[in-house]
């Protein structure tokens, strides 16, 4: 009879490449800031360029007043993170990104690849997140 550790489902940790294959179709992730009061965390809608996520909110929301800087181009420190998991099987993965975040010039947003929010209202206020570090882990067959 097999031990119950070997019944489970194993850990493994995922290179960069691994991370933004899993995360390339864009879909839901969460974006994880200090909003002032303390770590935030908030579901967003997104798509991948490159090495970055977009990301779009409400100009008068708190995510958007949270990640403003008053230095043109600066970047607020923060992450995103991506999962994917079957609850039944006990399998799945996630990714977290780490870096800076900044609204996007009228330029940027231009050339930026297309995200579309699922929540109504207006959501004008585009940023991207440029990951400067890629860690993921899957949770696979023993």
């Amino acid at each position: 009879m097999a031990s119950e550790s070997s019944a489970r489902p194993l850990l493994e940790e995922l290179d960069r490449a691994e991370c933004l294959r899993l995360i390339a179709p864009g879909g839901i992730g969460r974006v994880a800031y200090d909003d002032g009061e303390g770590p935030t965390v908030v579901p967003v809608n997104y798509a991948v360029d490159g090495e970055s996520v977009i990301f779009r909110t409400s100009v008068s929301g708190r995510l958007n007043r949270s990640l403003l800087t008053a230095v043109t181009g600066g970047d607020v420190r923060a992450a995103f993170e991506v999962d994917h998991i079957e609850e039944t099987s006990r399998q799945g993965w996630s990714v977290l990104l780490r870096g800076g975040a900044h609204r996007l010039s009228d330029e940027e947003r231009d050339k930026a690849v297309r995200v579309d929010p699922w929540p109504g209202g207006e959501r004008e206020a585009w940023f991207r997140l440029a990951a400067t570090e890629v860690s993921g882990r899957r949770l696979g067959e023993p």
